[in-house]
């Protein structure tokens, strides 16, 4: 592992996780630092990763640091904490966010990353965690040509498709539309299934037809497994960070000057469901809350329908 850079990770959550487990199985070094959770930390480190008290400390240690976090605010607190990356001084060390951010922070923290002498790289995700495990995710990188033939190696242990999108910042506008659509879907989803069962359709029905047709999509398939199929594993992904990823769009759109009647509807339908207490429940989810608005228990129609 002597000629492969060492490598940090930041945030070994449900994605965290499995992208880490793969840059180490493919014999790159690895540093990580973990949060409240305890056992992904505990699962790399007997794999062989050593453990960092701080992202001061493993910005020391490696060569590049990849950030898997919640948020834009997180991102900057690693970052810019006094015990964070720039405290560091870490000559030539690349930092790939892969967290889905805010661009106007992503730029912000890029240049006072280049003044430290340090590379900021976005490099966004799609797809689920059972996809991180297995090192197939989509990525969407945003840097220069020379850091993107640097990084793209590493990237490759984890991500099945990537896309070189543009300069830094470029892949976090880019993952906001793709969250945009793919949340404007999940709405969309809801409602339509939710007025097809109170009309008299059986949500196997509307499912079947709609999964059979040129209306489908990756994404309607792992929503009804849930809506319909009642699999709570079939998409892990927060109500919460749903709803902050159709904000950060909504802000996207007004710095650009451009009107988003339906970005807006979308968020607004997120910031209801984040609001009324089901912010942790996972994207799917979002179907049993428009039915219950409704007057609707969903599980107890699909029942009736099978």
């Amino acid at each position: 592992m002597a000629d492969k850079p060492t490598i940090g990770f930041i945030g070994v959550g449900l994605m965290g996780h499995g992208m880490a487990a793969n840059i180490l199985a493919n014999g790159y070094p690895l540093v990580v630092k973990g949060n409240r959770n305890r056992t992904p930390v505990e699962d790399l480190v007997s794999r062989g990763a050593r453990e960092a008290t701080s992202p001061r400390d493993m910005a020391g240690q490696c060569d590049m640091i990849h950030i898997c976090l919640s948020n834009s605010p997180q991102v900057e607190a690693v970052i810019r904490g006094d015990d964070g990356i720039l405290a560091s001084e870490k000559q030539g060390l690349v930092v790939i966010d892969a967290s889905t951010a805010d661009p106007t922070s992503t730029v912000a923290l890029a240049a006072e990353l280049a003044a430290a002498g340090m590379s900021l790289v976005d490099a966004p995700l799609g797809r689920t965690p059972k996809e991180a495990e297995a090192g197939t995710l989509d990525a969407m990188v945003g840097c220069d040509s020379d850091t993107f033939a640097r990084v793209r190696p590493v990237i490759e242990t984890w991500a099945g498709t990537i896309n070189h999108v543009g300069d830094t910042g470029d892949a976090h506008r880019m993952k906001l539309i793709m969250n945009m659509i793919s949340m404007g879907y999940a709405a969309l989803y809801s409602e339509a299934l939710v007025l097809g069962t109170k009309a008299g359709l059986s949500p196997q029905m509307i499912r079947q037809v709609i999964g059979g047709s040129r209306l489908s999509n990756g994404f309607f398939d792992t929503f009804m497994s849930y809506a319909v199929g009642r699999d709570p594993e079939a998409h892990k992904f927060s109500i919460a960070n749903a709803s902050k990823d159709v904000r950060y769009a909504a802000s996207m759109a007004s710095d650009a000057g451009v009107a988003n009647f339906i970005g807006a509807a979308i968020k607004n339908t997120f910031a209801l469901a984040e609001g009324t207490g089901h912010g942790q429940d996972y994207v799917p989810m979002l179907s049993d809350i428009v039915a219950e608005m409704n007057g609707l228990d969903l599980a107890e129609a699909v029942k009736k329908g099978a």
